[in-house]
């Protein structure tokens, strides 16, 4: 019962404060190690002794493998030089530099344990980076590029770890070492990829959401477990297979598996990530006794623990300025190249590797002090200055307008592509079903489209739309509830009809966040691919207070405005009732038009369907 107890309140004060630190804008990893740290010295509150069996087995796997699976494979080989680099060279180079700092200022611990702390104190973590990076709305690839880091250098890490437990223990070959690091990531890599091959032979023959989300649950352990077995990187195994199966989750699941998958991981990750943060909080209380009893002096203590959260941080922004020229074929604009060098951020894997250093290594108390000084002083410093520094280089988030127009220009490319495929169809259609598919097909793209600059406070048919139709479904689900009421219809029933309320309710509301989160003004579309069309029609200045001829002369309103780069005609959008801009195309052949709607510059072809 204490146990259980203890495991209640965890969960309740991580909720607790996830939801205290929206309401602060704060970050909540950084949040709740400031409230462990604090209970950690309440009476009532056990002493929790973190293992390193418990975090490497029971909270790594899972951690990496929610953060692989929604990681880009594309954005990942975008910048896999970067990545690669980050994830071996960096964790190579902080580990010698800590080793230096700590073997210099702590007397008599020697080369073996110092070299074990800055291991321990090399990697980035990957909870952390996503955790705080993606709150303050980093560039895109500057999130790619430290998740990738953070799930790759883990195996780096442990590895030299590995190496100086083992020097400490009798001596070890400078050719094991190398001989050790090849084992662990080839042999990481190619275990990964056998768990994928397995666990993708298998979602092809299993359609049930629930099977497959467990054969999910289990899939990373298995590749943790399978690798370590044979002393290669259970980290790369885990990492790897995440990659590939999120890679090719549209192509070897079914679309209620990956949205049953997507939601549990969602949910596993924020309790364990944010559980996490709260554990490495708890320990501060047990290690500050333990050093109480060194027989170093206190000064000296501090010293340390001081110079080698300096040295993590000035080796890594050293790091990311001299070595640009590793980047000269891809280069990172400096002020990211700064973010990057600042947001190295340790977490959980740094403390629970701290507890593999022997117990009978010299000083080991204070070497544990030290990766806790790390942990809490990377998150606490750059977590919280981080944002501030995003505002004052002036480092864009992404733009919520341009994800708007490059989503609008994806589904109208799909949904041509459907309509292709639906002439090619050889069907008798006597019940104008093809006429039913094109107006839903339009209905979705009409609404990506709206989700752009339209008339200034004025309601988007597709906004009429989900207003009307939440109302609906409110009384729908109101009378299914009385019919249940009276027991007379199978539960099972009440509970499927119930089920296709709720997701197409959950479709209005996605679509409503989207559009709440869209800015208008200042888009400039700077993605997509070009044509000859695109090419001849440059951008040029709107018409002054344009307007739509055609729905002036019938009575109509339009929802928003597109100009001729031909002849400079203005005509109304497709989710207005005229149709005009698209009608006019089809009169005059005229292939590209520009938004007219204020401070947009975005053009479309209509011969080619792209977005310029």
């Amino acid at each position: 019962m204490e146990l259980a107890l203890l495991l209640v309140s965890m969960a309740a004060v991580v909720l607790a404060g996830a939801a205290v630190s929206d309401r602060l804008h704060v970050p909540a990893p950084l949040l709740l190690i400031v409230v462990g740290a604090a209970a950690s010295y309440v009476p009532i509150v056990p002493t929790i002794h973190l293992e390193s069996e418990v975090v490497l087995l029971g909270l790594l796997p899972p951690l990496l493998y929610s953060a692989a699976i929604q990681t880009s494979l594309v954005d990942f080989n975008a910048n896999r030089g970067t990545i690669l680099r980050l994830s071996v060279l960096l964790i190579v180079v902080t580990t010698a530099a800590v080793g230096a700092v700590v073997q210099w200022l702590v007397p008599g611990v020697g080369w073996a344990a110092a070299i074990a702390i800055g291991a321990v104190v090399a990697p980035p973590d990957a909870v952390a980076a996503t955790a705080v990076a993606r709150r303050i709305g980093l560039p895109r690839r500057v999130v790619t590029i430290l998740e990738g880091e953070s799930l790759f250098n883990d195996a780096t890490a442990l590895v030299a770890l590995r190496t100086a437990v083992a020097a400490l223990a009798g001596g070890v070959a400078l050719a094991e070492v190398g001989v050790d690091f090849v084992r662990a990531a080839g042999g990481g890599l190619l275990i990964g990829i056998g768990v994928f091959l397995l666990v993708a032979w298998l979602r092809k023959r299993i359609t049930d959401p629930l099977m497959d989300t467990a054969i999910s649950f289990l899939t990373p352990f298995a590749a943790f477990v399978a690798a370590e077995e044979v002393h290669a990187s259970g980290v790369i195994s885990v990492v790897v297979a995440g990659l590939l199966l999120g890679h090719k989750a549209p192509i070897i699941q079914t679309a209620q598996s990956r949205i049953t998958e997507r939601i549990t991981w969602r949910t596993v990750a924020f309790v364990l990530e944010n559980t996490v943060f709260l554990l490495i909080g708890l320990q501060l209380d047990w290690i500050l006794e333990d050093v109480s009893e060194s027989t170093l002096p206190t000064g000296r203590i501090v010293l340390v623990c001081a110079a080698t959260l300096v040295t993590v941080v000035v080796v890594r922004l050293a790091y990311m300025h001299t070595t640009w020229l590793l980047r000269r074929h891809d280069p990172l604009p400096p002020s990211w190249t700064f973010l990057i060098g600042w947001a190295g951020m340790r977490g959980v894997v740094t403390l629970a590797a701290a507890f593999i250093i022997p117990e009978d290594a010299p000083h080991r108390e204070v070497l544990l002090l030290i990766a806790f000084t790390v942990v809490a002083g990377t998150l606490l410093i750059q977590g919280l200055t981080l944002p501030l520094l995003t505002r004052l280089l002036g480092v864009p988030a992404p733009d919520p307008a341009e994800d708007a127009l490059a989503r609008a220009t994806l589904l109208q490319q799909a949904a041509d592509a459907g309509f292709g495929r639906l002439e090619e169809l050889d069907y008798e259609d006597h019940h104008g079903v093809a006429a039913t598919i094109r107006s839903r097909l339009d209905q979705r793209t009409f609404a990506a489209w709206e989700q752009l600059a339209t008339t200034v406070d004025e309601e988007t048919p597709s906004e009429l739309y989900a207003r009307i139709r939440g109302e609906m479904i409110e009384a729908e689900r109101a009378k299914v509830l009385k019919v249940r009421s009276n027991g007379k219809v199978p539960s099972e029933v009440v509970s499927q009809v119930l089920g296709m309320l709720d997701i197409e309710e959950s479709m209005l509301d996605a679509g409503s966040a989207a559009r709440e989160g869209v800015r208008t003004g200042s888009l400039a579309f700077t993605g997509g691919r070009q044509c000859d069309d695109l090419v001849e029609h440059p951008v040029v200045e709107t018409a002054p207070d344009p307007g739509c001829e055609e729905c002036l002369a019938d009575g109509t309103r339009w929802v928003s405005l597109r100009q001729c780069l031909e002849c400079d005609h203005v005509g109304c959008c497709d989710s207005s009732v005229g149709k005009h801009a698209t009608a006019h195309f089809h009169e005059t052949l005229h292939p590209v038009v520009q938004s007219a709607q204020p401070d947009e510059s975005w053009r479309w072809c209509y011969v080619h369907n792209l977005t310029g």
